[in-house]
């Protein structure tokens, strides 16, 4: 039996993150990478999905998006997978699964977490020791958000807040970065992406139940408990 597709909120952004199966390489070349985020931009614009941040390690990817439709992700993110795992058994001669399941997804609260989500999905390649400054790794879109320049990505409203015109905001964003993510922000991001929940307090639950007749759980604070302790 198929799996029923997911529903999304039309108009809140969310935090996707999709692995490697095994944890293995789903980019090898730089034509990998490239075929990959035009995926993303071909299907982005079918199916009424505006990217806000992206990064595309190497065995796996973060996309900060917002649906225009309920359905808008579930569609993307199949035709995406899909067509990638094609390409890429195709063209380095193997077979078998290239994912890890399903994408992972958390609803964002958009002026808590928007901008900070923003920055831990650009900076992975700096806390995986892959370059020193964010701005050193190709396949993000940082150099779009923080310095202007051709893209796939779209401004969101907590962007457009940072100034009036492009280069105060692009200045902005870039200061943004000269300060770590509190640990306590990046466990709750993190925990968010892995259990599917939402990155927001206990208001932006309330407001998502009352509204929509969605009850979604809250995120945990601190630092995960350790068994036994």
């Amino acid at each position: 039996m198929p799996r029923r597709a997911r529903k999304y909120l039309p108009g809140y952004p969310y935090h996707i993150v999709q692995r490697g199966n095994n944890r293995n390489a789903c980019f090898v070349a730089p034509q990998d990478y490239r075929f990959y985020l035009e995926l993303w931009e071909e299907c982005s614009q079918r199916y009424s999905v505006a990217i806000h941040a992206y990064c595309l390690m190497t065995n796996h990817i973060h996309f900060l998006v917002t649906p225009g439709d309920s359905d808008s992700v579930s569609f993307a993110t199949k035709v995406i997978g899909s067509r990638y795992a094609q390409y890429f058994n195709k063209t380095y001669k193997r077979t078998g699964t290239l994912w890890e399941g399903r994408h992972k997804y958390s609803l964002v609260q958009s002026e808590r977490y928007f901008l900070t989500c923003s920055r831990y999905i650009e900076l992975n390649p700096v806390v995986a020791n892959m370059v020193s400054k964010p701005e050193q790794y190709k396949w993000s879109s940082y150099m779009c958000n923080a310095w202007g320049g051709e893209g796939i990505v779209e401004q969101h409203i907590e962007y457009l807040k940072l100034g009036e015109v492009p280069e105060s905001r692009r200045h902005a964003y870039r200061e943004l970065f000269r300060y770590s993510i509190l640990s306590e922000d990046i466990h709750i991001i993190e925990d968010a992406a892995r259990y599917n929940r939402p990155l927001g307090d206990s208001r932006f639950s309330e407001e998502i139940a009352s509204r929509y007749g969605v009850v979604i759980p809250r995120a945990t604070r601190g630092r995960p408990k350790l068994d036994g302790k």
